[in-house]
């Protein structure tokens, strides 16, 4: 599935959702495969003393607890070691995975023989060679890791995108495999590579499409053609519009390349018909404001899923390819009100929606192409919080569609779908109700309702009846920006937090994409008050329905999350005790007053024109966590920033930082001590490299994980959990 990945992959501060996977969770030696998503650069010009100034003191108090945590995480992200993560690519005569050193393939037919290595990332070059790194340093600092592994039709070439651990450096890598049962003297080996490259797809086995990534925008798709003398690389298509973003796709039946130009209110598409010999892109439909699109194939026409239904939400129109534009689209299927659709795909002579119910549950709802009114809904176990669809191998002929079903406590559990009958079936040997999955977990949803009557939905996780949690420690998650769903894909951390008894909390408020395109317009721009004012209700729901208290609760947001989170820290700091923030965007008005950083037009959608627009002005100073911080008890604050985070600069932190310092040290100054509350603690943690979402090595995203739990644990006054005891024989 392909449409979040082509509708909103335009930069901006996001969280990750199923399709988009920021976060390598390594469970093994395997390293799951790894789609980049790009945002929002900014320049920083803070000098080491600044940073020291902020993030040495406070530091050292979380340490200890800090190794006990990491032991305890080391050894439940050992228990699911052997998760299938579907990351590898099977082509028509062997089968491609990534280990930690590069790219491997197992023949299919001969599986007894021993894996061989196609792409050794040790051996690929990268800009460290210029500042003459020895190689321990290169290890450290430039380690490759492979984001996506395309195949060509035939097998003969793959290609694959690299990127390194620390830095933003894209390369792309060209592998000649060989012809089938080709002698052993013609190994696979490195024929071409490419910088900056983003997105890529295969037209032909000599023709590969992609787009380049420049300043953290794609506007351009370039072509490479090679042959057996030569290589030659042409420009395509050029975007000429600043808040345009552009990728390149394959569609589901491999017969159609889209070139995907999406803003966040706007939609173009082309395609190239990779039957045809002169593979021209063709235009489906002229941008047009507000109408966002994406396209399939299927025998000789194109089901696009737009935003034409009742109230500008998604729907399933059909077209001619040979008349392809908006004039000839014919409706197929709506889904019912107060059901919005997350995805499509087409497999076989169906359409397969993922959609999210109005109690905010998934199901799937299967359209028969030849037959769209008899539609019919698949029901997925009530506990499914995140979905991810496995693209089809190359010479598999079934027309099933292959998921995965999660929840952030529930590991991931692989179905299989047969369309024609409804059939949904466990992959392999796994068992959906076993107590690894399941255990005592129940998933609580929930409605908080806001002062203007709109249900905000909340997706609460715990042990037990509801009616205990009252003494139970809270975490909150929030979001709230860009039409985004709140990641709620597996994490080992959660799980853990989950079985030591604490309860789970994700407030699904307007801003996010939740509930439709609609709730994310609610929460746009002049509307921007209304998350804040979401995660006031989330928490005041909660708290009344018996779920903890204001001292036993944290809350916890990444990027521009942290903008509602913050928010409610200087308007009701009370309502909890504890917050963490990673990379987190807090100057939303000084950032939006700089017309000369990159991308800022596209930001105006989501949060306005200050320059431009007085009310804009006014509204955004209502709500900046920055510009309304005053001398008051803050909750305790954990801010975990990356030196050289090109999106959040780190500077933006620091002033943040100094700034709520001060408040607080005025608070406790001015009042009596025998009225002060308990000392807030405000803690800078910065860490090396410009990965806005966290560190992708293994260890270091241990370190930090276990520093976060020990912040919480500590600040909320909790006693670390007892490692279990085995008993003597």
């Amino acid at each position: 599935m392909a449409v979040f990945s082509s509708l909103l992959c335009s930069s901006a501060r996001l969280v990750t959702t199923s399709q988009l996977r920021f976060r390598v969770l390594v469970f093994s030696k395997r390293i799951t495969r790894l789609t980049l998503s790009v945002q929002r650069l900014y320049a920083s010009d803070t000098s080491n003393s600044s940073v020291d100034q902020f993030s040495s003191a406070g530091l050292e108090r979380y340490r200890d607890l800090q190794k006990y945590f990491k032991r305890r995480l080391r050894a439940t992200y050992r228990r699911f070691s052997n998760i299938p993560d579907h990351s590898s690519v099977c082509g028509h005569h062997h089968v491609y995975f990534i280990e930690g050193d590069g790219i491997y393939r197992m023949d299919k037919i001969h599986n007894e023989r021993e894996p061989e290595q196609v792409l050794n990332l040790e051996q690929v070059p990268g800009q460290e060679e210029k500042m003459g790194l020895d190689n321990e340093e290169r290890k450290q600092r430039f380690q490759w890791t492979v984001q996506r592994i395309r195949l060509s039709p035939q097998e003969k070439l793959l290609a694959a995108t690299l990127k390194t651990n620390h830095t933003e450096e894209l390369r792309c890598v060209v592998v000649w495999l060989g012809k089938a049962n080709s002698p052993p003297m013609d190994p696979p080996h490195v024929i071409c590579t490419m910088d900056k490259v983003f997105s890529f797809e295969w037209a032909t086995d000599e023709v590969l499409f992609y787009t380049t990534l420049e300043g953290l925008r794609c506007s351009r798709v370039f072509r490479l053609d090679l042959t057996s003398s030569e290589s030659r690389i042409t420009s395509v298509y050029e975007e000429t519009h600043p808040d345009v973003f552009v990728e390149v796709a394959l569609s589901r039946d491999r017969k159609i390349l889209s070139i995907n130009c999406n803003s966040r209110t706007s939609s173009e598409v082309l395609l190239v018909d990779r039957r045809t010999s002169h593979l021209e892109p063709l235009l489906v439909q002229p941008r047009q404001l507000d109408l966002l699109y994406h396209v399939e194939h299927w025998r000789d026409r194109l089901i696009i899923l737009a935003n034409t239904g009742p109230g500008q939400e998604y729907q399933v129109v059909q077209a001619p390819v040979s008349e392809a534009s908006m004039v000839s689209w014919v409706p197929l299927f709506a889904p019912g009100p107060g059901t919005v659709v997350k995805d499509m795909d087409v497999v076989g002579d169906y359409c397969v929606l993922v959609a999210r119910t109005p109690v905010n549950e998934f199901i799937l709802i299967v359209v028969p192409l030849n037959h769209p009114k008899e539609a019919y809904t698949v029901q997925l176990p009530t506990w499914a919080c995140a979905i991810e669809t496995k693209k089809p191998d190359m010479g598999d002929q079934r027309s099933v569609l292959e998921f995965s079903i999660s929840s952030p406590v529930h590991s991931p559990v692989h179905y299989c779908l047969n369309p024609e009958d409804g059939r949904l079936l466990l992959s392999g040997s796994e068992d959906e109700s076993s107590p690894d999955n399941q255990g005592s977990y129940t998933t609580t949803r929930l409605e908080a309702c806001h002062q203007d009557g709109t249900l905000v939905p909340v997706t609460l996780f715990h042990k037990g009846p509801m009616e205990g949690l009252r003494r139970a420690p809270l975490l909150v998650y929030v979001y709230g920006a860009y039409g985004r769903d709140l990641n709620m894909e597996f994490c080992p951390e959660t799980r853990l937090l989950l079985e030591q008894g604490w309860a789970l909390a994700y407030c699904h408020i307007r801003g996010g994409g939740e509930r439709g395109l609609s709730w994310q317009r609610q929460a746009c721009v002049e509307g921007k008050q209304k998350g804040v004012e979401d995660l006031q209700a989330c928490l005041h729901h909660l708290f009344s329905s018996g779920v903890s208290s204001p001292s036993l609760t944290a809350l916890t947001a990444c990027s521009a999350g942290a903008v509602p989170v913050g928010a409610l820290c200087n308007r009701h700091p009370h309502m909890m005790q504890a917050v963490t923030l990673q990379a987190p965007f807090l100057d939303v008005l000084g950032t939006m007053e700089d017309h000369s950083l990159p991308l800022t037009l596209e930001d105006r959608e989501e949060w306005g024109d200050p320059i431009e627009n007085p009310k804009h002005r006014l509204i955004i100073s209502s709500y900046c966590p920055l510009h309304n911080i005053t001398p008051q008890c803050y909750p305790s604050i954990l801010l975990t920033a990356y030196s050289d985070d090109a999106r959040v600069p780190l500077a933006g932190v620091l002033k943040y930082t100094e700034k709520l310092k001060n408040a607080i040290h005025s608070h406790f100054t001015m009042k009596p001590k025998s009225e002060c509350e308990p000392a807030t603690n405000i803690v800078l943690n910065v860490q090396p490299g410009a990965n806005h979402h966290g560190p992708e090595d293994f260890e270091l995203m241990l370190e930090e994980e276990a520093y976060k739990l020990a912040f919480l644990y500590t600040e909320l006054g909790l006693e670390p959990p007892r490692t279990p005891r085995k008993r003597k024989r």
